[in-house]
């Protein structure tokens, strides 16, 4: 009997099994207060992340603020006053973006910067194209990075440097009319910084030889990321060296080609340097761009005024030009 009752009896709970009510809720509770003590820390750890990559953005905030911000509101602020740069300042409103548009003088410098897209622009992105297609057929060896080194050199020439060499070369008896006199073309020999007819083209040709090395080497970067098998699928398919360049090549450099046109186009529209050390905007007007204007109207002739408002509206001009190419870009990505 006493076994049948010890038998019947209920086991006594175990060590593990025996715990009271508030331990588990003192078990949740450390689970719980862990992870909000963990939270705080993560939160920590993303606002000190957040601080010190503003004080490493702060320097070139304060430098762009300092030279590019400021001096822009100050220049519009200038742009609706007619101020000599000394005096007293006198209150126009809009009277100085109206001259600009009336004014013939301004006007054909507007319009000179607009033809020197073609030769800034149209002419560097076109030889580059076709200098950087060549050179991918080329072997690698010491030809080909010559041949980079050679195209690229401009670029890295001061501008005011390539102009008065140009300018030599431009000379009635300079390197360009010898060469025609050697080669039996003479007779088209001049002084072609001198003529009104040949000043801004040969302006123009002289950014062209400076920006076709730049224009060469970024879309021969550009070719190198192109996968090769897309070549040779064309070639499969039957594709000479023209199809195979429009269906393949130019796709694929898509977006050199707008930071390309993007660059030259500021180039071309915001020229002063090549310019100025060649003709100085003349002979005339013939090669007077908006930079030689703005320079003449606030430090030659004290308009400070005139020349704000003339340099706020290159600015529209620019972004006018740029814009859409950037935004074409996008669209087609």
């Amino acid at each position: 009997m006493t076994n049948d009752v010890r038998t019947h009896e209920n086991p006594k709970p175990t060590a593990a099994a025996v715990r009271r009510p508030d331990e588990g809720a003192h078990a949740a509770g450390v689970g719980t207060s862990s992870r909000r003590r963990g939270r705080p820390s993560v939160q920590r750890s993303a606002r000190h992340r957040l601080v010190i990559g503003w004080l490493f953005v702060l320097p070139a905030l304060a430098f762009f603020g300092t030279f590019v911000i400021y001096p822009l509101i100050t220049a519009v602020q200038y742009s609706f006053y007619r101020w000599n740069g000394i005096g007293a300042s006198t209150w126009v409103g809009a009277d100085n973006y109206v001259r600009v548009f009336t004014d013939p003088e301004l006007l054909i410098s507007i319009v000179n910067a607009l033809i020197l897209i073609v030769f800034f622009t149209v002419i560097p992105v076109a030889s580059g194209l076709a200098l950087a297609t060549l050179i991918r057929t080329m072997r690698p060896g010491p030809f080909a990075t010559v041949a980079r080194t050679v195209l690229f050199l401009p670029q890295i020439i001061p501008l005011v440097a390539a102009g008065i060499a140009w300018s030599w070369m431009y000379a009635q008896t300079g390197t360009v009319n010898t060469l025609l006199d050697s080669v039996g073309l003479g007779f088209l020999a001049r002084s072609w910084l001198a003529g009104f007819g040949t000043a801004l083209p040969a302006v123009g040709l002289i950014g062209s030889w400076v920006l076709t090395g730049l224009c060469t080497i970024l879309l021969l970067t550009g070719i190198g990321k192109i996968d090769t098998s897309l070549y040779e699928a064309a070639r499969l398919d039957g594709a000479g060296w023209w199809r195979e360049f429009v269906t393949v090549t130019l796709p694929g450099l898509r977006q050199e080609i707008a930071v390309l046109v993007t660059i030259t186009v500021i180039a071309a529209l915001s020229s002063f340097d090549i310019i100025y050390t060649t003709t100085k905007g003349g002979p005339g007007t013939s090669t007077l761009v908006p930079g030689i204007s703005i320079f003449r109207l606030a430090f030659t002739q004290s308009e400070v005024g005139l020349a704000s408002a003339f340099g706020i509206i290159l600015l529209a001009l620019v972004l006018l030009a740029v814009l859409p190419i950037q935004l074409l870009a996008r669209e087609r990505d």
